[in-house]
C-alpha cells in the first residue's frame, strides 16, 4: 500500500485482519475484536465513501473513545482503545500514515493498584473440593473448572479442548491457539487427568464431535461456547456457598496466578503457564515490584502447527 491509496473501510479492515494474522500471529477472537472497533472508529471518522486515513486527527482518537466512556464497561473501552493502536500501527508500517497515532488513543485506567480480584487460598480448595460429580453434567463441569483451577485455561481454550488435544501417555494437554497466536503445551496434572477420564467415560454423551466438552439438554452432543464454561464456575460457586468477589472463568485463572506467586513461582513461570506474551500482562494477575518485571518470559513449549 502507498499512502495516497484511497481504501473503502472492507478493503482496509481485511488488510488489518491479515496483517494481524500474518505479521503479529494473533488470534481469530483478538482479531475479530480489534477489527469490531477499528471498523466502528473509521465508520464514525470517515462515513462513506473510500476511507483517506491521511485525514484522521487526533481529535477523532479522542471523541471515538470518549463516546464510548459511559456507555461501556471500562474494560470494553480499554479494549477498543488497544484495536485503535494496533490499527494505527498498522496504518504506519504499511506507510498509510507517517505519524505515531498510536500515542494519541487515551488511556483507559480501571485496574485497582492492589491483586486483582480471586478467591482466597481457603475459598480456592473449599471450590475445588466441592465439586459435584454425581451426575453427567457434574462430571463434565468438574472437569472444565479443573481445567481452568489448574491448567488456567482461558475460557475459549477449554471450549476448543479436543480430544486428540490429550496426550495421556505422555500426560501433556495441548492448547492450539492462545491469544498469543501460537499454539502451548502444557502439563496433565493427576487430578485433571482423573476428571477428565471420569467425564470422558462416564458422563460424555454419544456424539460425533470431536471437542471434549459437549452439551447436554439443548442441542445435546453439541461443542459448548465460553458462556458454558462461564456458567460452570457460577454454578460452582453458589453450590460451594462461597461469595466470590467476582464470576466467571477469569476469576480461577487469577485465583490460580496469585496462587502460583504467593507460593514461590516467578512472574517468567505464571506468564509461561498462563499463555502471556509479556510479563506486562502477568503484572495484572498478581501485584509485583518492578525489579521483577524485568524479568524475560520464556515460551511454553508450543504445540506443532
Amino acid at each position: 500500500m502507498a499512502s495516497g491509496d484511497w481504501l473503502t473501510r472492507e478493503e482496509l479492515l481485511a488488510a488489518f485482519d491479515e496483517h494481524l494474522r500474518r505479521t503479529r500471529g494473533v488470534c481469530a477472537g483478538t482479531r475479530r475484536n480489534y477489527a469490531r472497533f477499528a471498523g466502528a472508529f473509521l465508520q464514525r471518522a470517515c462515513p462513506g465513501g473510500p476511507v483517506e486515513v491521511a485525514r484522521i486527527h487526533a481529535r477523532d482518537v479522542t471523541g471515538f473513545i470518549g463516546s464510548l466512556t459511559g456507555r461501556w464497561r471500562p474494560r470494553t473501552v480499554e479494549l477498543a482503545a488497544t484495536s485503535l493502536r494496533s490499527f494505527f500501527r498498522f496504518l504506519r508500517a504499511e506507510g498509510l500514515r507517517e505519524d505515531r497515532l498510536e500515542d494519541a488513543v487515551p488511556m483507559v485506567p480501571h485496574r485497582p493498584a492492589g491483586l486483582v480480584r480471586h478467591l482466597a487460598p481457603a475459598s480456592f480448595a473449599q471450590l475445588t473440593a466441592s465439586l459435584d460429580s454425581s451426575s453427567p453434567r457434574g462430571l463434565r463441569d468438574k472437569a472444565i473448572i479443573l481445567c481452568l483451577a489448574r491448567l488456567g485455561l482461558r475460557a475459549s481454550e477449554v471450549a476448543g479442548l479436543r480430544l486428540e488435544d490429550v496426550d495421556w501417555r505422555n500426560a501433556t494437554v495441548r492448547v492450539r491457539a492462545r491469544k498469543t497466536g501460537h499454539g502451548a503445551l502444557l502439563p496433565l496434572p493427576g487430578e485433571v487427568g482423573s476428571a477428565l477420564a471420569d467425564y470422558l467415560q462416564h458422563g460424555r454423551p454419544g456424539t460425533q464431535a470431536r471437542q471434549v466438552f459437549v452439551q447436554f439438554r439443548q442441542h445435546a452432543g453439541e461443542p459448548i461456547s465460553s458462556s458454558v464454561v462461564g456458567h460452570a464456575v457460577d454454578d460452582a460457586l453458589r453450590h460451594a456457598g462461597i461469595e466470590a468477589p467476582a464470576r466467571g472463568a477469569n476469576l480461577l485463572r487469577h485465583s490460580l496466578a496469585t496462587g502460583l506467586l504467593a507460593r514461590g513461582a516467578s512472574l517468567r513461570e505464571i506468564a509461561d503457564l498462563l499463555g502471556h506474551s509479556s510479563l506486562a500482562t502477568t503484572r495484572i494477575y498478581a501485584a509485583v515490584d518492578v525489579a521483577a518485571l524485568r524479568e524475560v518470559a520464556l515460551p511454553w513449549p508450543r504445540a506443532a502447527s
